[in-house]
């Protein structure tokens, strides 16, 4: 599985809908950072590790549902191949967003966070996603990343140079549990990890 590639796809994030923290993502939150930030810009770690890359995303999408994420896992990596054994065994399947709070209102009578713009920093698979509906919706068997034969330790090599910037960019630590993404919030308290919601039901193929 050396040069090959895994596809997979599901919601990264789902609108109007409140996860655990009480935050809501409102439609049309990651636009403004999707035109500036193209998908393979974005992160693909594990368990919000910058130091454990997966592969690449290829594509986000807002509609009227959330954020769709299509991405692919390198199978160079054994981390990688690791993922895949327990996506396809059913035993990993979370989804969860990385990102700085640009622009969020709260409202009076409520708790909850109204999250109006979001800069999206990086999507993790992870074991336990604050939102539980977070999921892998599909998994596709490894295929040849591309016809270069090396294609697949390109993607790799390319991912942990994007994670060194990210520890590079925080002092070279590696992130908490409550302390993710480089940037910090307007009001100066460290980002927090945002987990990623999906009420997507059908089974990881």
């Amino acid at each position: 599985m050396t040069d090959l590639v895994a596809r997979f796809e599901g919601y990264a994030a789902v609108f109007n809908v409140a996860d655990l923290n009480g935050d809501i993502i409102e439609p049309g939150a990651f636009a403004a950072s999707l035109k500036r930030r193209p998908a393979e810009e974005v992160r693909l770690l594990y368990q919000h590790a910058p130091e454990k890359p997966l592969g690449r995303w290829l594509s986000f999408e807002e509609d009227a549902r959330g954020l769709y994420a299509a991405g692919e896992l390198v199978l160079s990596s054994s981390l990688a191949r690791d993922v895949y054994a327990l996506i396809e065994g059913r035993a990993l399947d979370g989804l969860s967003i990385g990102f700085r709070t640009v622009r969020a209102q709260k409202h009076d009578r409520s708790a909850r966070r109204f999250i109006l713009e979001a800069d999206l920093w990086e999507v993790s698979i992870v074991t336990f996603p604050m939102a539980p509906g977070a999921r892998i919706a599909r998994l596709d068997a490894p295929a040849p990343a591309s016809s270069s034969p090396r294609a697949g330790a390109a993607v790799f090599a390319q991912a942990l140079k994007g994670a060194a910037a990210i520890l590079e960019a925080r002092g070279g630590r590696a992130p908490g549990a409550a302390d993710m993404s480089p940037p910090r919030d307007r009001d100066g308290a460290a980002p927090r990890r945002e987990q990623a919601q999906s009420s997507v039901n059908q089974p990881v193929e």
